[in-house]
């Protein structure tokens, strides 16, 4: 049998699925790591050198900075960055490439089972500890980097998985634009439902 780690910030984000696998004898294992990239780095260091794994999967939700995503939809992100990791220099962002002291950018590691992203869009995410807000930083992130979606930790999960070189895929729900903050417009039970039904039917 495929050994597959599915990894989530909150037990919150896959609550019907994980209720799904109770009896099951054959099923994924389940890692909740709690929110943001550091908690998701440590809970994978964790657990991926003391496991062996075939393919690892993070999922959860996340915001959208393009309108042609629609909310709810399920998305693949082929390749993450840590947005804030550098240095600024007066008005200047520098990237900790640009500094010489390693790199931002991560990306899917093939090796996963193929249909676990045939139906979904391919797009680049960014991962913060901010979540964007501001019309001006909202702004500014456009013009740094063209991405379509941002969470709080999908680059942290391809960097784990890339010490390793574990095949790894992130798939996200989105649940909300990234704007000027407004709960009245998010859209967090259809994200979480479309991510569960999505699971549920592909691991049962």
């Amino acid at each position: 049998m495929t050994k597959c780690l599915i990894v989530a910030a909150t037990a919150a984000e896959i609550g019907p699925f994980i209720q799904s696998l109770e009896g099951k004898e054959q099923k994924p294992d389940i890692l909740i790591t709690g929110v943001g990239m550091v908690a998701t780095a440590f809970a994978l260091g964790k657990t991926l050198p003391n496991k062996s794994y075939d393919f690892a999967i993070n999922v959860g939700i996340g915001g959208s900075f393009s309108r042609d995503i629609g909310l709810g939809d399920i998305v693949f992100i082929e390749k993450d960055l840590f947005y804030e990791l550098g240095a600024e220099d007066d008005l200047q962002f520098l990237s900790i490439d640009e500094l010489g002291f390693g790199k931002a950018a991560f990306r899917a590691i093939p090796g996963f089972p193929a249909d676990l992203i045939g139906r979904f869009r391919s797009v680049s995410g960014l991962t913060v500890n901010r979540v964007h807000g501001n019309d001006k930083s909202i702004k500014l992130a456009l013009e740094r980097q063209q991405a379509e979606v941002e969470s709080m930790e999908g680059a942290a999960f391809y960097y784990a998985c890339e010490q390793i070189m574990l095949p790894c895929v992130q798939i996200r729900s989105i649940s909300n634009y990234v704007e000027r903050r407004n709960r009245e417009n998010w859209q967090i039970g259809l994200a979480v439902k479309n991510l569960n039904d999505w699971l549920i039917s592909y691991f049962n």
